[in-house]
């Protein structure tokens, strides 16, 4: 029987989603776990996969074309199956709500029709109010007031990195907007409007709550100022309160702040809208902004090869300096004073304060260590890394491990909330990886079924796009045990806070070489500490100290993980 494949919800704030690439064409045979499409949400462009059986019998929307959430996007059934009532009743299911819709809009139509009317009748010569209501909350024909999206499910407030387009330029929908950072990374904002950019509500560097004011969209020539003071009185008295809070801080936190992101504009050459030594303008994508920062490009030495001029990344990888920079100097200070620099924290900064601070005062943290015997380990991935085109770290052979023994433990592989606690049957193993901000991490899903080399380049992918911050948010969340390696800088052992709502966090240090006792002797040994922090609303002492004990199996004689 045919079953009718719908606009899947992807995001919790999803609504309606774009078909970005059709990965199946009609004909195709479809097996469970297939990936169908890569469909674009209002946070990323995702895959969705197939979970029947069949032949692709009907794609009911196109390439690049968008539909709600629900609507009829595929058929999938058995070959020469008769479809046609599916795909009428999905045609005449829309017709329906079309109908429902612009009759509801005429009904609307008519009430605010008949309601100018009494207005006009109560005041006197009141022509074209409808374009004054800045009481009521409508807006002139045309404009739309754009507001702080919420781009995680976790983000409460966002902080613009940099604007893409300035007052007065014209914006087509589609166009990149401004680069907004959220508590997980720093990802580009869209306009899905057109119009010219009328009015700007925050500045590069400045933060605001989400649903706050960030800009407003219309014909040109439109009084933006005045909406924009309509839609600050009609916040809430919660925002406005707060704002009031912010601006009556201290002057000198406020010159601070002022100070630092002027000294950020100075040493920072690779805005998107970067000024050229000439003052020229000089425009960049988003990709290649990244890609100059990274390689320390200055954007105003590079020529563009794209549309107007813009700098693209093929110009980044093509570039080559005629002079090398010299270094910056650094500024000399007098011995016996006191010197500082001042900067504000970033929002993933704040974020990270904030819910490190919950988990360690609300978690009843306790700590097991223990020391693992790491030279079967060692030969174990020597032996691996041996065989061409394969190659695995010791972190990718502990990710493993703990994948396999919290199958067996599912209360350390479990998750607190306030009215339940919830065990975990899947296994998602968090990866901490230090940022310049502070710190992600990436999620490995279904760590337990997959090969160690699959694990190794997940983690690879991973770790690179976070540096760079290419990581989406759906790739940060859902883990339910976290793994924070720091062997690499040659930490001995430490401990972790424990990233909730999990119930326990691994520490790992590093492998060292040293004298040890086997069979009675003193020989020379490698051994790696670990050390596992456990919330005790979940996990007893002897439950974290029987996981220790069946990991400890896995990584002292790697092969059984293999079994």
């Amino acid at each position: 029987m045919a079953e009718v494949i719908n606009m899947p919800r992807l995001s919790d704030t999803m609504e309606e989603g774009t078909v970005a690439t059709w990965l199946k064409k009609v004909g195709d045979k479809i097996e469970e776990g297939d990936i169908l499409a890569e469909i674009e949400t209002d946070k990323a462009t995702m895959e969705f996969e197939s979970f029947h059986e069949g032949t692709l019998l009907y794609i009911g929307i196109q390439e690049g074309e968008t539909t709600k959430v629900d609507e009829l996007l595929a058929i999938i059934g058995e070959e020469g199956e008769d479809i046609s009532d599916l795909i009428d009743g999905g045609s005449s299911d829309k017709k329906e709500e079309k109908s429902e819709e612009k009759s509801s809009e005429k009904e609307s139509k008519e009430e605010d029709d008949s309601e100018s009317e009494s207005d006009k009748e109560d005041i006197s010569e009141a022509e074209d109010t409808s374009e004054e209501k800045d009481t009521s909350g409508e807006l002139p024909e045309g404009v739309t007031v754009v507001t702080m999206p919420r781009l995680s499910d976790t983000m409460e407030e966002g902080t613009v990195a940099t604007w893409l387009k300035k007052v007065g330029d014209k914006v087509e929908e589609g166009d990149i907007l401004a680069e907004i950072e959220t508590d997980k990374a720093t990802m580009e904002f869209e306009s899905f409007q057109s119009g010219t950019l009328l009015f700007i509500g925050l500045e590069e560097g400045e933060s605001a709550k989400v649903d706050s004011l960030l800009a407003i969209i219309g014909p040109e020539g439109t009084d933006a100022a005045a909406i924009a003071k309509s839609h600050q009185s009609k916040g809430s008295a919660k925002k406005q309160d707060a704002r009031k809070k912010e601006s009556a801080d201290s002057a000198k936190k406020e010159t601070s702040k002022t100070a630092a992101k002027e000294e950020k504009k100075e040493v920072s050459t690779s805005s998107s809208s970067s000024s050229s030594s000439d003052g020229s303008r000089v425009f960049v994508s988003p990709l290649a902004r990244r890609m100059a920062e990274e390689k320390g490009i200055n954007l105003s030495q590079v020529k563009g090869s794209g549309e107007n001029g813009r700098v693209i990344k093929r110009d980044i990888e093509n570039y080559t300096p005629e002079v090398s920079a010299a270094p910056a100097a650094v500024g000399q200070v007098a011995a016996g004073q006191e010197d500082f620099i001042e900067k504000p924290n970033s929002q993933m900064r704040k974020v990270i304060a904030k819910r490190l601070a919950e988990s360690k005062f609300t978690a009843p943290h306790y700590y097991l260590n223990v020391e693992f015997d790491m030279d079967k380990a060692i030969a174990f991935r020597t032996q691996v890394n041996a065989i061409p085109d394969t190659k695995i770290s010791f972190n990718d052979m502990i990710v493993k491990a703990c994948a396999l023994a919290l199958k067996q433990f599912p209360q350390v592989n479990s998750q607190w909330f306030d009215d339940k606690i919830r065990l975990n049957n899947h296994v998602h193993i968090g990866v901490a990886v230090a940022v310049e901000d502070g710190l992600v991490v990436p999620v490995v899903r279904f760590a337990d079924a997959l090969s160690l080399s699959e694990i190794g380049a997940k983690v690879k992918d991973y770790a690179g796009r976070s540096r760079s911050k290419k990581l989406t948010p759906q790739e940060m969340e859902g883990s339910t045990f976290t793994i924070s390696n720091l062997g690499m800088f040659g930490i001995e052992s430490f401990t972790s806070i424990i990233n909730q709502p999990n119930s326990a966090i691994l520490s790992v240090g590093a492998i060292v070489e040293k004298p040890v006792v086997k069979n009675g002797q003193i020989v020379v040994g490698h051994t790696m500490k670990l050390s596992l922090a456990c919330d005790h609303r979940t996990v007893d002492g002897a439950t974290g100290a029987e996981f220790l004990q069946t990991l400890k199996g896995f990584v002292e004689n790697p092969i059984s993980m293999l079994v």
